[in-house]
């Protein structure tokens, strides 16, 4: 028998193991966590038990994870919402509870195992499977770039509606065990509280969150804004849940309501970590509950109670998609995405296996079949795109439609550079090559950023740069470079594998948060990869160089030194007098321009002619004739006033030099 700190150790152990076992793989982590769970718990292994430890740990990775995801909302956007919250949640709760029941009672007359299921019962299954898993889809739906898209808002809004419609489920599956006479007493006093809950949090909640940040950013103590930060997050995930709520509720609320302040970019960094680990261990969880055995004994009436619910809460939810106004391919993606079992279906299954509505090896058979539909969850999310072109025409013409579009406006551009993702660190390269008069085109997932950014004259598309028809749509193969801005190396190497089969030669410049993946990328056939934490660190130490007293020139050096050593494209920079000093025997790369003046050897030919590379060693950076930078260089013919930028060595140079100007 563990003690909590010997399980929580336990866990965390089993969890790296495993989750590197399935990163060898190339497999998702978070089967990975569901794997080791069904090995090490109770029904595996029995390393592990499933008691009220493993419960807390669980429940504080989903109330982390709620919280980042209410960061991405904002009351503005819940309003906007409501009507998928209430009208297309109410719906898909009421239509599931209703065809199951409709299920139990014709499956009550062929297999014997629902024979003595009564309509209380099958109410209560139907509760249980109405529910979606709000951890694992939220999860991946920010993995694959996809909360802000319609279908990931139908997705976001039906799962909220799911976590409120926990409460009056619970209240009334006792009551209808009972026979409770007084149950709509009791459920409009449940409802009425937790009204007047939410009401409070929202309202007051909204004036006093940014005054109290601002409070205690003035403390001037990271320290104190972590402990705030889990005060409100726990203290929010409190009051729900003492209302009769979920903690995963007041969890969002909190999210979403400092998500309205300026200092929602900070707590996304900050809960970042808490969240990951503490979800890992939730999943762990889930994998505990599957009892192998049971899976084996009872395979088939485990396969059937997979399947059937499955593809019944895809047809009915798919359906009520396209009925409230949906497309047919988003439609099919929010079917697709919610048809598996959830987190909260377990609670529910519990109350009626307490109740004795439900027999105990059924409820262990539907148990397996509802954390199989979990585990097989990340799978048909990564094949939704192909299953929704293979079942809807009417997508296929619509991404055909934006392809087009997008081939459409890119048709007439040459050399010009394709950004992957347009945040923050896409909008400046965007600046900066329009400043520079460089043609750029930007593919971003975010469609309200994409039109924004558009209706503000940026050229910016709907698309994903993973994808290998987006990047032919954007002119990859007339291309001059591809920046990918964003640091999530999965979507990069794949942007990379397409890159390097449409366009070999085609340079590709990749962020990432350090050097963890630093090869991996480069393998891939990243031209250069940039490191957040390594510009970082150069710029504090050149600040830090510059405050002591070091004069700016040298520290001008260093820096340049320090990135010489890291990029390849930007060894060599221009030197001054005080540089010839430091580079002592004078071996480091270095560029230096050189004007040709009338009558010198290189005028009238080209540089192919001439041959720098062989005949000295030095190579053409750059060559330019008045503010034009010549792109086709090599059969260039020279012209007096042309400036030809050199790279090499001090004594490349000079030989080069020498071969352009001699007479």
């Amino acid at each position: 028998m563990f003690s909590g700190l010997e399980l929580t150790l336990f866990l965390l152990a089993a969890a790296v193991l495993g989750v590197v076992a399935f990163r060898m793989m190339q497999l998702p982590p978070m089967l990975g966590y569901l794997v080791v769970g069904i090995i090490i718990g109770p029904h595996g292994l029995a390393f592990a038990e499933d008691n009220e430890t493993t419960h807390a740990l669980a429940e504080f990775g989903v109330v982390f994870l709620m919280f980042s995801i209410g960061l991405e909302f904002s009351l503005s956007k819940l309003s906007a919402m409501r009507h998928i919250v209430f009208g297309l949640g109410v719906a898909q709760v009421a239509a599931t509870i209703a065809a199951t029941m409709l299920l139990a009672w014709g499956a009550a007359m062929v297999l014997p195992q629902f024979a003595n299921v009564s309509w209380q019962a099958a109410f209560a299954l139907g509760g249980a499977l109405t529910m979606s898993s709000t951890a694992i889809v939220s999860k991946l739906l920010t993995e694959r770039l996809e909360l802000e898209t319609e279908h990931g808002r139908r997705i976001l809004g039906v799962l909220l509606f799911q976590d409120l419609a926990l409460v009056p489920l619970l209240i009334v599956v006792p009551a209808l065990a009972n026979n409770s006479g007084n149950i709509m007493v009791t459920l409009g006093w449940a409802v009425g509280k937790a009204l007047v809950v939410l009401a409070l949090l929202l309202f007051f909640g909204s004036k006093l969150m940014r005054g109290w940040f601002r409070i205690v950013v003035k403390r001037r103590s990271q320290e104190l804004f972590m402990l705030n930060l889990l005060l409100i997050t726990l203290g929010a995930a409190w009051i729900t849940e003492k209302a009769g709520l979920s903690l995963a509720l007041g969890a969002f609320i909190a999210g979403m309501l400092i998500s309205e302040t300026e200092f929602k970019h900070q707590v996304e960094e900050d809960i970042k970590s808490f969240r990951d680990v503490l979800l890992g261990l939730f999943f762990i969880t889930i994998g505990m509950l599957l009892n192998v055995r049971t899976l084996v004994d009872h395979w088939f009436l485990v396969l059937l109670l997979l399947t059937g619910p499955v593809l019944l809460k895809f047809a009915l939810i798919a359906g009520l998609a396209r009925l409230f106004g949906s497309t047919t391919g988003v439609a099919l993606r929010v079917g697709l995405g919610l048809a598996q079992a959830g987190e909260f279906g377990f609670v529910l299954l519990s109350q009626a296996g307490g109740l004795k509505l439900v027999d105990p090896m059924l409820i262990q058979v539907i148990l397996a079949a509802m954390v199989l539909s979990m585990l097989a969850t990340p799978f048909i999310l990564a094949k939704s795109d192909a299953i929704v072109m293979k079942f809807s025409a009417n997508e296929w013409m619509l991404q055909s439609l934006a392809l087009t579009q997008l081939a459409t406006r890119t048709m007439g551009v040459q050399k010009h550079v394709i950004i992957a993702g347009f945040g923050r660190s896409g909008q400046s390269l965007a600046r900066l090559l329009e400043e520079e008069g460089i043609a750029y085109h930007a593919l971003e997932m975010d469609p309200e950023l994409v039109q924004d950014a558009r209706n503000g004259g940026a050229n910016v598309s709907y698309g994903d740069a993973a994808r290998r028809e987006s990047l032919v749509a954007a002119g990859i193969h007339r291309a001059a470079a591809l920046v990918v801005t964003y640091a999530s190396t999965p979507s990069a190497l794949k942007v990379l594998h397409h890159a390097h089969e449409l366009e070999p030669e085609l340079p590709v410049i990749v962020r990432s948060h350090d050097d963890a993946d630093l090869e991996k990328l480069l393998a891939a056939g990243a031209t250069e990869v940039v490191p957040e934490a390594l510009e970082g660190s150069l710029m504090l130490a050149s600040h830090a160089l510059v405050m002591l007293g070091v004069p700016l020139r040298r520290v001008v050096h260093r820096v340049q030194d320090a990135r010489d050593e890291r990029y390849a494209s930007l060894r060599g920079y221009f030197h001054g007098m005080s540089d010839a000093e430091a580079d002592g025997v004078g071996m480091n790369v270095r560029l230096q321009s050189v004007t040709l003046i009338g009558g010198a050897s290189a005028v009238g030919h080209t540089l192919a002619e001439i041959d720098l590379p062989t005949q000295c060693g030095a190579e053409v950076a750059m060559l330019r004739r008045g503010k034009q930078r010549l792109e086709s260089a090599e059969n260039t013919v020279l012209m007096a006033g042309d400036i030809v930028v050199l790279r090499g060595s001090s004594e490349s140079i000079l030989r080069a030099e020498k071969r352009l100007l001699s007479k």
